[in-house]
C-alpha cells in the first residue's frame, strides 16, 4: 500500500507499518472504519482528507508522530478539542495528531495547581477542580479544547477577575519539532512559557498544561437576561452596557450579544424571529455581592426572558453548550475595538439587525480588570489595550447559505475597522484569509519577539497548521 501526501512523495506501507508499531495508541489510514469519523472536526464547513491519523495514547506516541511528520515532510495538524473555527485540527494530505486520550486532570488543592493533559476539554477541567471549590479561567463553551483556547488567549467568564486562560498557564510539557521533550516553567525555558501564553501552537505540541487555580464556586451568581433588540432598542441597550462596564468591579466579567430568537421549544413562540440583546455575565465572588453587581443588567428594561440567578459554576460553564452543536457551519471573525462611540454602535446595530441567519450573533466582550493589568512581558497575547473585543459569529446549517453568511460577517468587521487598530483575537479569525499580514496585525508589537522564538524552537516551521508565525530570517 502507498499513500500520497501533499508533496507528491509516497509513504510506503513499510514506513506506515513502522509508525504503527511504535504506537501505544492507534494509527488510522484512509479506508479504515473510523477514518471518516476522525477526519471530521466540529465546524461542518471543514472537509479535509489527511493521509494518516494518529490517536496518541502517550507522550511517546506524540514524539513518534512528530518525528514521522518531520521525516516525511508531512503537514502536521495537532488536535486538542477540534473546536478551532478555522479547522486547524485537520489537514489535507498530512498527518493529524489527536490528543483526546491525553485528558487527565490532576489537582493539587494546596498549591492550587491543576496539571491538565493536552487533549482535555474544559468540561473535564471544571469537573476536577470544582471538587475543591477551585477553577482556572476557561471559555464559555465547555466542549472547547484546553489547548487551543489557552494557546490562543482564552476569553471566558472569569477573565476580568483572574485573567485569560493563557495568563494562568504556569508550566507545560512540550514536544519540540526535534522530538525532544522539555519542561517549561518560569525557571526553565521561560521565554517559551511567554510564547505559549497566547502565541498559538507554533512552538511544539503541548502534552500537559499547568494552571494556577483560584477559589470559585461551588455556586456563582450569573446573569442571562434578554432584552428587546427591535428598532432603536438595540442601540440603547448597547449604550447602557457601555456605561455599565465602566464602573463594574473586576469580579464581573460580562458580554453582550445581539441576535434574534431562532425557533426553539424552550422559547415562547411569540418571540421567534424577534431581535434581542442578551447580557451574559458571572461574578467571581460572594453570591449576594454578585447579585447586586449584576442587577443593573436585569433592570435596564423589562426583560423578554430572564434566566439569571445563582447556579453551580459547572452549570454556568455549560449553559451555552447547546448553541454550538457538532457539524453546524461556523464562520467567526473578530476585531479589537479601541472605543465604542455612538457611531460605532450605530454601525454595529445596522449590520447585526441584517444578519441572514437566526443562529448568528454579534458579540461585545468587555476587556477589563486582570486582562488589562498584565503587561507585554507576562505573555505573547496582544490586545489588552482594547476596550471591547468584537466577535461576529456567523452560524448556520444549510451549505447553500455559505456565501451570504460569510459575506455578512466580513462586511460587519470591515465596517467596524475604523474603530480598531486592526488587531484581532486569533481564536476568532475566520479562515485567516488575510494571511501573514493578518497574523502580524493580530500579534502587533509582539510579532518580532515571537518570530525569534519560533526560529529557536521550530526553525523549519513544522508546526504551521495554526495561526502561523514565520521563523525569523
Amino acid at each position: 500500500m502507498t499513500v500520497r501526501n501533499h508533496t507528491h512523495t509516497t509513504l510506503t506501507a513499510g514506513a506506515i507499518d513502522a509508525l504503527a508499531a511504535q504506537l501505544q495508541g492507534t494509527l488510522i489510514r484512509p479506508g479504515d472504519a473510523i477514518y471518516d469519523q476522525d477526519r471530521k472536526v466540529w465546524n461542518g464547513m471543514i472537509d479535509r482528507y489527511p493521509a494518516l491519523i494518529v490517536r496518541a495514547a502517550t507522550t511517546a506516541d506524540v514524539i513518534a508522530a512528530v518525528g514521522f511528520a518531520r521525516d516525511h515532510d508531512l503537514p502536521l495538524a495537532v488536535r486538542g478539542g477540534g473546536h478551532n473555527v478555522a479547522g486547524h485540527g485537520t489537514v489535507d494530505g498530512g498527518l493529524v495528531l489527536i490528543l483526546e486520550a491525553l485528558c487527565q486532570v490532576a489537582v493539587d488543592p494546596v498549591a492550587r495547581v491543576a496539571r491538565v493533559g493536552g487533549g482535555a476539554i474544559w468540561k473535564q477541567v471544571d469537573a476536577a477542580t470544582q471538587l475543591y471549590g477551585l477553577a482556572t479561567p476557561g471559555g464559555v463553551f465547555s466542549g472547547t479544547g484546553v489547548a487551543g483556547l489557552t494557546l490562543g488567549g482564552g476569553y471566558g467568564h472569569l477573565r476580568n477577575a483572574f485573567g485569560l486562560s493563557c495568563d494562568n498557564l504556569i508550566g507545560a510539557e512540550v514536544v519540540l519539532a526535534s522530538g525532544e521533550v522539555i519542561e517549561v516553567s518560569a525557571t526553565s525555558h521561560a521565554e517559551l512559557l511567554w510564547g505559549l501564553r497566547g502565541g498559538g501552537g507554533n512552538f511544539g505540541v503541548v502534552t500537559r498544561f499547568d494552571f494556577q487555580l483560584h477559589p470559585v464556586g461551588p455556586e456563582v451568581m450569573c446573569t442571562f437576561v434578554y432584552h428587546d433588540g427591535s428598532g432603536d432598542k438595540m442601540a440603547a441597550a448597547i449604550r447602557f452596557y457601555r456605561e455599565y462596564v465602566r464602573t463594574a468591579p473586576d469580579a464581573v466579567s460580562t458580554l453582550l450579544a445581539c441576535g434574534a430568537f431562532a425557533p426553539d421549544p424552550a422559547i415562547p413562540e411569540a418571540l421567534h424571529g424577534r431581535p434581542f440583546v442578551v447580557c451574559i455575565g458571572m461574578y467571581a465572588g460572594p453570591v449576594e455581592a454578585g447579585r447586586q453587581a449584576l442587577q443593573p443588567l436585569r433592570d435596564f428594561a423589562p426583560p423578554l426572558i430572564d434566566a439569571s440567578g445563582v447556579m453551580p459554576y459547572i452549570a454556568a460553564q455549560q449553559a451555552l453548550d447547546k448553541k454550538f452543536p457538532d457539524g453546524r457551519r461556523y464562520y467567526w471573525k473578530s476585531l479589537n475595538l479601541l472605543r465604542l462611540d455612538d457611531d460605532a454602535i450605530a454601525t454595529m446595530v445596522a449590520h447585526a439587525q441584517a444578519q441572514p441567519s437566526l443562529l448568528s450573533t454579534t458579540i461585545l466582550w468587555h476587556v477589563g480588570g486582570a486582562v488589562c493589568h498584565a503587561d507585554d512581558d507576562a505573555g505573547a497575547f496582544f490586545g489588552r489595550e482594547a476596550a471591547f473585543l468584537l466577535n461576529v459569529e456567523a452560524n448556520w446549517d444549510n451549505p447553500a447559505d455559505d456565501e451570504a453568511n460569510i459575506s455578512w460577517a466580513r462586511e460587519l468587521i470591515a465596517a467596524m475597522a475604523p474603530h480598531s487598530d486592526g488587531s484581532r483575537y486569533l481564536n476568532f479569525a475566520g479562515f485567516q484569509e488575510e494571511g501573514t499580514a493578518g497574523i502580524r496585525a493580530a500579534f502587533g508589537t509582539q510579532y518580532a519577539r515571537l518570530a525569534a522564538l519560533k526560529a529557536q524552537y521550530d526553525p523549519t516551521n513544522l508546526f504551521r497548521v495554526n495561526q502561523n508565525i514565520q521563523p525569523e530570517g
